[in-house]
């Protein structure tokens, strides 16, 4: 039987800061809520448009790490082609610096076509992408591990580079990698990763998802039990029932690692009644 663990999520878009900052502190004082979560845009993603207010994921977090006290924080997830690693390796160290040890370092490949086009980024295919995730990880491990870093890669190079402070957490912060490409995103998974983050869909391409990352695991010699199942759910806020029926079908097919998204407006009391009426009726995986 796997141990539940819940959090929240609030995707800093269409909503205000006070309103979110709420909503975490209410998550942080209210067990048994564990972790809370932002999303890495530059433009909301839902709607029919691009259009409205979109918070930088990892200056907010910052500031709601700073904010909190009991609950894990990060992203889900990172666009690793937003910022070179070297770069978020240092991003990553300060907020669990500030955050005394809460960070998870959220990470993917990126995928927003608008937002590349549209800032001058490039996306590189699929495959390309998600290769300089796995050199990534390996930077941010390496740069947090050890005092110098070399690393000649075929996408990024590192010549004597620090990262200093270290995290509080050792040897770095816990992983948590979202995707589900079979041949290389969950291979990437398999070998880096503490928390997989399903990218969404039906519960069976969830169960067939993980068989992959289990195949996987036994290729690279990875207990796949060491690797966490995650899964996002969207909180009908009038109809718990729904909500509940959905995610126990996670739960039933594996997934431990939870999260409920909340969309704005968030109802007072939200976390409350989520913590009494909610969370108790999601029962564990026999």
């Amino acid at each position: 039987m796997g141990t539940l663990r819940f959090g929240i999520k609030t995707a800093p878009q269409h909503t205000t800061y006070p309103a979110m900052l709420r909503v975490w502190q209410e998550a942080d004082a209210t067990p048994p809520f564990e972790h809370a979560w932002l999303f890495d845009h530059f433009s909301p993603i839902t709607g029919d448009t691009p259009d409205g207010p979109c918070y930088e994921g990892f200056t907010l977090l910052a500031a709601l790490a700073a904010q909190t006290s009991n609950i894990r924080v990060g992203l889900m997830v990172a666009g690793n082609t937003y910022r070179h690693p070297a770069v978020l390796a240092h991003m990553g160290a300060t907020i669990d610096v500030i955050s005394n040890g809460r960070f998870d370092m959220g990470i993917g490949a990126g995928w927003n076509e608008y937002e590349h086009r549209s800032m001058g980024l490039e996306l590189y295919a699929p495959g390309e992408r998600i290769r300089r995730l796995g050199e990534a990880c390996e930077i941010i491990k390496r740069l947090y591990a050890q005092e110098l870093t070399d690393f000649d890669g075929r996408y990024y190079h590192l010549q004597e580079a620090r990262c200093d402070p270290k995290p509080v957490q050792k040897p770095y912060p816990p992983f948590v990698i979202g995707g589900g490409g079979e041949q290389l995103t969950l291979r990437i998974t398999a070998q880096y990763a503490d928390v997989w983050n399903f990218a969404g869909g039906p519960v069976e391409t969830f169960t067939h998802k993980v068989q992959v990352l289990h195949d996987h695991c036994a290729a690279v010699g990875r207990d796949p039990a060491a690797i966490e199942l995650s899964v996002q759910m969207l909180v009908n806020y009038d109809n718990f029932d729904e909500t509940i029926q959905k995610l126990q079908e996670f739960v039933d097919a594996g997934a431990t690692h939870l999260i409920l998204n909340l969309r704005y407006p968030y109802p007072d009391g939200i976390v409350a009644r989520m913590a009494s009426e909610l969370v108790p009726r999601i029962k564990p995986k026999a």
